[in-house]
């Protein structure tokens, strides 16, 4: 094999897999409207069959019994290159809310359908190109074959302009580079048959606003995965166990005349535990450790008081200079209390601990208590959101794992370079 027949069938080889890729692109990502869907599942559909026809033009590049295959390749060729445009120009106009009424889709339809007279008559006369046994070659008006299409290029790029308005800054970046680019390689294809070239900025262009466009597409799906894990986890602070709630009242209730100064200081921490729940469901970014530890603290002295005898907290948190999503650590004290401790059992002891690592920040809650029971219930869920909050927010992980000696030990790991 030549080293010009290497060449084209490694590019053919790249855009046949980018235009495969944005196909399935197109059709199964999630979060794309139904115009972006059909817009880009049609363009690469169209890019597809270019990249065949292209296939087939080298396939019978000099080969004198492929005459007729080749040129009905070479017109189809044409055929799909000029269509890149008024299909563009309908995406545009959809966009913007714009109907196809419109001075721009005529005069890009008009051209369009010039170029097509122009390609039909190309396939009895020479006088745009011809083919022979030997090359491929431009006849004396090849540049105005080229022209039409050059021409809606242009239309695009002022309409593209003119509509800036109208388009995000990420959209109207994307058009330009697709555009752009596009536009150039055509033009010097227009003076020199170069169809590597012309290929080559076809399939650049075409990647670089799909690039563009998607990253937002992929923005706005992380986005709306943020947005639910943190109605998940406002669900679950709403849905405070009222029992809670009952007792710490009954307790504060009966301190008021027994032990007033232990009676204000849960008040206290009932008040603050409140105000860091509440606070939470507003948040969107993450919070300083220490913040999140001091919500713990509110929850777990709350507990002691009204299991004082058979529940002990022990902190060993030096390292406190990092960031975690809001209702991190809480959620899981309060699964060791509700799965660790058994009235009619030893005492339940957790220990709280952080430690910086070469890599990040670890926080450690472990525990004594009958161990956790991982059955995929509703109990779950807690750790669940925060799991998918770690990964979100702060590309952490959180690991559970049963105790040697009974109990559990959940650990959370959040990286450094992402805080």
């Amino acid at each position: 094999m030549t080293l010009d027949y290497a060449a084209a069938y490694f590019l053919l080889g790249i855009m046949f897999l980018a235009s495969i890729f944005g196909i399935v692109l197109s059709l199964f990502m999630p979060g794309i409207n139904s115009l972006n869907r059909k817009f880009f599942a049609l363009m690469f559909g169209n890019l597809t069959l270019l990249v065949i026809a292209w296939t087939v033009d080298v396939f019978t590049w000099r080969s004198p019994e492929f005459l007729t295959e080749e040129r009905i390749a070479i017109f189809f060729e044409g055929f799909c290159y000029a269509l890149t445009m008024p299909v563009f120009t309908i995406y545009l106009l959809r966009l913007c809310g714009e109907s196809l009424r419109n001075k721009l889709f005529y005069a890009v339809a008009i051209l369009f359908g010039i170029c097509l007279i122009l390609l039909g008559v190309a396939q009895v006369t020479e006088i745009f190109y011809y083919v022979t046994a030997e090359d491929f070659y431009n006849g004396k008006w090849y540049s105005f074959l080229v022209l039409p299409v050059l021409l809606t290029m242009i239309l695009n790029i002022f309409g593209v302009i003119r509509r800036k308005k109208f388009l995000s800054k990420r959209y109207f970046r994307a058009f330009l580079f697709y555009l752009v680019p596009f536009t150039f390689t055509t033009l010097i294809h227009a003076i020199e048959i170069l169809p590597f070239v012309m290929a080559f900025g076809l399939i650049f262009s075409t990647i670089t606003m799909v690039a563009i466009v998607f990253s937002d597409y992929v923005n706005e799906f992380f986005r709306q995965q943020r947005e639910i894990i943190n109605q998940q986890a406002n669900i679950l602070i709403l849905q405070m166990r009222p029992h809670f709630i009952y007792n710490t009242m009954t307790s504060i209730y009966y301190l008021c005349s027994q032990n007033p100064e232990k009676a204000q200081k849960l008040t206290l921490d009932f008040t603050n535990y409140l105000r860091k729940n509440f606070t939470a469901i507003v948040s969107e970014k993450t919070i300083s450790f220490s913040e999140e530890l001091e919500h713990a603290k509110a929850y777990l002295s709350i507990e002691q008081v009204q299991f004082e005898e058979i529940l002990f907290v022990t902190y060993d948190t030096p390292h406190i200079n990092f960031k975690v999503p809001p209702l991190t650590l809480q959620p899981i004290v309060e699964n060791s209390v509700k799965h660790g401790l058994d009235p009619d059992a030893e005492p339940l002891h957790i220990l709280v601990l952080t430690r910086e690592t070469d890599g990040g920040s670890e926080i450690v809650v472990e525990d004594d208590g009958v161990g956790f029971k991982f059955d995929g219930n509703k109990e779950n869920l807690a750790l669940q959101n925060i799991r998918k909050r770690l990964e979100i927010f702060c590309g952490g992980n959180l690991e559970i794992l049963p105790r040697e000696g009974g109990g559990t030990v959940v650990k959370i790991f959040v990286p450094l370079t992402k805080i």
